[in-house]
């Protein structure tokens, strides 16, 4: 009989880091002075260094001061939406909307979402981000930039029933069409903008194809509690209820935001047969005055939650790690409550609960053997991260994106050291600047939709 043969040499060996890591019953932990090893884009051992110190590899990183965590996730943005970073501040959204944000976004060319997803995807690797769910125009060009900046992403077409029929086809062409594409990395989904901009039919329609094609529906719902108030006076239905009532509760969900999610929308959502999730951007919800997500609601119905930082244009960030402390800090202020959310239930947002949200749980969002090598190596050594007495804290209230050093996803070095590898930003900013007195223009009169909702 013949023994198996050994494996070969590794394409990458991570060593002396302290990895984040979970338990059988998803507790989080850290292993110190660990090895991760890599080969051909999966991991295939969490062991120690000292078990890994003659392991061949391509190439080894020493780690020693850094902690290793899963790639974050950005469950939910509009990542073109960077080049209108700042155009709209402290306006109540229903003039955020139409007189800023719509304007501008009738003016948009496909080399002006190409720049800003450039940029974006630059500032989501400086994060640590490995993987975003984006729901925009022209998403054809942003899969072909994620393809190039060896990003992952699950990306939406986004429709508004006023382009008609048209708008749900185009989405569904580009969710068929991409699915799988860079090597793996690109997920699709179907992407209505709204209940609120989308109706009833094609809500329903949706649902159809999302289950006729096994696709994930990401769509915004129950935004804030104004929304929620006004869903009731004109349909007798929250905006979830509008979504069960579509059939939308019975495919694969995700729902961007949900602060004017109720109590009384419990009972729906139990009864729910897909898969829901719920992306919470909590810098955004600050910024207009919105309530806070009720995850502890959620989360008593065992939805998952993922963290999200919504487009630049009203959170001025793509910053995931600043959502996850957020996130922490702001559910304690609305529950009245400090033991809740703690740091380590903070990182299972951003770790396995963020990873769900977008479809890919069983891919992503922890480190252990078969996953895909999204990793990222967080500084310690900062005087603002020492000494270190609890590492879930130090990780989610003292350390910042800018202590993110290398960014890895899919077994690819995306960021070393500070260092960008797949993106040039200068250039890139260079070419948008000197677009944007086109892109700004609002004098027009034009609006791609109205915001009445």
């Amino acid at each position: 009989m013949t023994a198996p043969a050994a494996p070969g040499p590794a394409d990458l060996v991570i060593t002396g880091c302290t990895a984040l890591v979970h338990d059988p019953a998803e507790r989080i932990g850290f292993a110190e002075d660990a090895a991760i090893v890599v080969r051909d884009g999966v991991i295939t051992d969490v062991t120690t260094a000292a078990a890994a110190a003659d392991l061949a590899a391509a190439e080894r990183i020493d780690a020693r001061g850094q902690a290793a965590l899963p790639g974050l996730i950005n469950c939910h943005t509009h990542a073109p939406m960077v080049a209108l970073r700042g155009i709209a501040e402290d306006l109540p959204v229903e003039e955020w909307f139409n007189d800023y944000v719509w304007p501008i976004e009738s003016n948009l060319e496909e080399r002006d979402v190409e720049l800003g997803a450039r940029l974006a995807c630059a500032e989501l690797i400086r994060g640590g981000v490995t993987t975003f769910a984006d729901h925009y125009f022209a998403m054809d060009t942003v899969a072909d930039v994620v393809a190039e900046t060896g990003l992952r992403a699950l990306l939406g077409q986004a429709y508004f029933s006023s382009q008609g029929p048209a708008g749900r086809e185009a989405s569904l062409d580009f969710a068929l069409r991409r699915a799988g594409d860079a090597d793996g990395r690109i997920t699709t989904c179907l992407a209505p903008h709204a209940p609120y901009t989308v109706d009833d039919a094609d809500l329903a329609a949706t649902a159809e194809l999302a289950r006729d094609h096994g696709l994930l529906v990401h769509l915004h719902a129950a935004e804030s509690r104004a929304q929620t108030e006004h869903s009731i006076a004109r349909h007798g239905l929250t905006p979830v209820g509008v979504l069960h009532r579509a059939g939308l509760l019975d495919v694969d969900v995700l729902i961007a935001h949900g602060t004017g999610i109720l109590d009384r929308d419990t009972a729906v959502l139990r009864a729910a047969t897909g898969r829901v999730a719920v992306a919470s951007a909590p810098r955004g919800y600050l910024k207009f005055a919105w309530d806070p997500t009720p995850v502890r609601l959620l989360a008593d119905l065992g939805i998952p939650v993922g963290l999200a930082t919504d487009g630049a244009a009203s959170n001025n960030s793509l910053d995931v790690w600043e959502s996850m402390a957020l996130t922490a800090l702001v559910q304690k202020s609305a529950t009245g409550d400090p033991r809740w959310l703690t740091s380590r239930q903070a990182l299972h947002h951003a770790t396995l609960q963020s990873a769900r949200a977008v479809g890919l749980g069983e891919r992503i969002g922890s480190l252990a053997p078969g996953r895909r090598a999204d990793v990222v190596l967080v500084d310690l050594t900062g005087p603002h991260t020492q000494p270190v007495h609890d590492l879930a804290a130090t990780l989610v209230h003292s350390a910042r994106s800018g202590d993110v050093r290398t960014t890895i996803a899919d077994g690819r070095i995306l960021m070393r050291d500070r260092e960008l590898l797949t993106v040039d930003v200068p250039a890139v900013t260079r070419e948008l600047t000197a677009r944007l007195p086109a892109l700004v223009e609002r004098g027009h009169g034009k609006r791609i939709q109205e915001y009445d909702a």
